[in-house]
C-alpha cells in the first residue's frame, strides 16, 4: 500500500469540514468523480456487485471484487478507498496483502454476518479489526461500519459502545450507517470519541448540515448508482419507443 497516500486519506477525516465520497462502481465513474474535484474516491459494494452481476452481501467473489478495486484504483491519483463488507471470508492477513495489491489504501469494514444477516458480537469485531490492523500497519484506512440502526436497534448508547470499541481496536473512523436523525447524528459524534461517516441519502441532514454537526466523512453508498441506473433505464425505454434518447 502507498502509505503517502493512505495519510493523505486519513487527513481528510476532520470532524466539521468532512471529505465527501459520491461512491464509484467502475473505472469510469472513478475517473468522473476525480475530474470533478474530489479529493478521493471510494467503492460502494452493492453498487459494484450489481455492475458485476452479483448481489449485495459478499455475494461476490472476492476475487472479481477486487479486481474491480484495481481498475478503479489505476485510473486514478487520488487515494481510493474500498467497500469489501465484511472481506469475503479471507483472513486479515490475507486481506490486507489482497487490497494491497489492488492500490486502495482505504476500506470499509461492516459488523453484519452475511452468511446470516446478523450482527457479529462487538468483542469479536473488535478482534477482528484489531488483526486488520496489525497486518496493515498505517498504510490502511480503516472506516468501521456500526450496523445496529441497519438491523433496527436503535439504541444510541449500543452504537457508540460498538463505536468506541473499533476506534481502540485500530479504526479510523466508525460509520453507523443509515443513521440520519439530527439530534441522533450530533450526540453520537459527541460521544463515540473519534470521526464519524454518515450515509447521505433523501431525509438526511444537508451536506452543510452534517459538516456543523461534526461530521468527518460523508458518503453516498450506492445511492448514486441506483439514480445513474434509472436514468440509463429511462434512456432505453425512449429508443424503445422509438424516441431521441437525446
Amino acid at each position: 500500500m502507498t502509505t503517502d497516500k493512505a495519510r493523505v486519506l486519513r487527513g481528510l477525516h476532520v470532524p466539521g469540514r468532512p471529505v465527501v465520497l459520491p461512491n464509484v462502481w467502475d473505472a469510469a465513474s472513478a475517473r468522473a468523480v476525480q475530474e470533478a474535484g474530489f479529493a478521493a474516491v471510494a467503492t460502494g459494494s452493492a453498487a459494484v456487485a450489481k455492475v458485476l452481476g452479483y448481489a449485495d452481501g459478499e455475494g461476490t467473489p472476492a476475487g472479481e471484487m477486487l479486481a474491480a478495486v484495481a481498475r478503479i484504483a489505476r485510473v486514478v491519483d487520488v487515494p481510493v478507498t474500498a467497500d469489501v463488507e465484511r472481506g469475503y471470508g479471507l483472513k486479515p492477513v490475507e486481506l490486507v496483502e489482497r487490497l494491497a495489491a489492488t492500490g486502495a489504501v482505504g476500506c470499509n469494514l461492516e459488523d453484519t454476518d452475511p452468511r446470516t444477516g446478523e450482527l457479529v458480537d462487538a468483542a469479536a469485531q473488535a478482534e477482528f479489526l484489531a488483526e486488520v490492523r496489525a497486518a496493515a500497519g498505517r498504510a490502511l484506512v480503516i472506516n468501521a461500519r456500526v450496523d445496529t440502526y441497519l438491523h433496527g436497534r436503535t439504541s444510541r448508547e449500543e452504537a457508540v459502545e460498538r463505536g468506541r470499541l473499533y476506534l481502540e481496536a485500530g479504526a479510523d473512523c466508525v460509520y453507523p450507517i443509515t443513521l440520519a436523525d439530527e439530534d441522533g447524528i450530533q450526540a453520537l459524534v459527541g460521544e463515540v470519541g473519534g470521526p464519524v461517516n454518515i450515509l447521505f441519502r433523501l431525509g438526511t441532514p444537508s451536506l452543510g448540515r452534517l459538516a456543523e454537526l461534526g461530521v468527518a466523512r460523508i458518503s453516498f453508498g450506492g445511492g448514486l448508482h441506483q439514480a445513474a441506473h434509472a436514468y440509463a433505464k429511462s434512456l432505453f425505454a425512449k429508443v424503445r419507443d422509438g424516441q431521441s434518447p437525446y
